[in-house]
């Protein structure tokens, strides 16, 4: 890492702020960017930055230096595609050789999944900027598994009896901060991001139920029922679309591959579901 300055989007979020933990334990020269940098936590000499996707003069300023960025995706909007191609022009323009940028599994231009339409639109802006680039394709997050049920404990939605082969967080900043690290040889390569299995939401609802005590069931929603049920809340369509995608992705098997690029990448296994809540429980220690 040496002589390398690697900046580091997201830090205020999961992934982002595990990677910056991560990189800064090791060493590393960073650039940590954020839109609100008084919200980033034990920044003491480290350099911060205040950056939008969407405000291109202050991304070239933050960018400034970096050679190395993790890009991590922006937050779900009608126009999110735009954001991400204004962002990704001012890296260029700032001289930012590589970028990592966490995209989600199966991204193509007809995903099943709406929002892993962007991801791929994203993908292709990348390809033609001149930098090289790496993309993580994430699948849906473990973490986010046991909040997909309702206060009453359902998890409701059109995914039938299909698997997701869900990826915890932790792995995924792993990944990110072992490529970031050493970026040259990752350069041009599509990973998916996977855990070691791939579960039907009835399997998870009954290893959540397990682990946490918390009693958890999968009750496969009709598509009507699931247009239904989330038009309560008085999103945008789009944003419907994106929440009854997730489960129809699922079952249409857009998301049951099975990756060892975790394993590979950093030589230790993904985590299960089972091991994410036990450590979240308390049950066992982390590693």
């Amino acid at each position: 890492m040496t002589g390398r300055t690697i900046g580091i989007t997201g830090v205020t979020g999961h992934v982002g702020g595990l990677v910056a933990r991560q990189l800064r334990a090791a060493g590393a020269d960073l650039v940590l960017i954020a839109r609100d940098p008084g919200r980033i936590i034990d920044a003491d000499g480290v350099r911060v930055a205040r950056a939008d996707y969407d405000d291109p003069d202050a991304a070239a300023s933050a960018l400034r230096g970096v050679d190395v960025l993790l890009m991590v995706s922006g937050s779900e909007s009608i126009d999110r595609v735009r954001q991400h191609r204004t962002f990704i022009d001012a890296a260029a323009a700032a001289g930012v050789e590589q970028v990592v940028y966490t995209s989600f599994q199966g991204a193509a231009p007809d995903a099943t999944f709406t929002l892993a339409r962007d991801h791929w639109a994203t993908e292709e802006h990348l390809r033609v900027t001149g930098m090289a680039w790496t993309f993580l394709r994430d699948s849906l997050y473990l973490d986010f598994v046991p909040d997909m049920a309702g206060d009453d404990g359902v998890i409701r939605g059109p995914a039938g009896t299909g698997r997701v082969a869900g990826v915890a967080r932790a792995d995924v900043a792993r990944v990110a901060a072992e490529v970031l690290a050493n970026p040259e040889p990752h350069a041009g390569a599509t990973y998916d991001l996977t855990g070691p299995e791939a579960l039907t939401l009835d399997e998870a609802a009954a290893i959540i139920t397990a682990v946490t005590g918390r009693p958890t069931s999968f009750h496969d929603e009709t598509l009507d029922e699931a247009y239904a049920s989330r038009s309560l809340y008085g999103v945008p369509g789009w944003q419907v679309d994106a929440w009854v995608s997730t489960y129809t992705a699922i079952a249409s098997g857009d998301l049951a591959s099975v990756s060892d690029a975790v394993e590979r990448i950093t030589g230790v296994a993904p985590l299960t579901l089972e091991r994410l809540l036990r450590i979240g429980e308390g049950s066992v220690s982390g590693g």
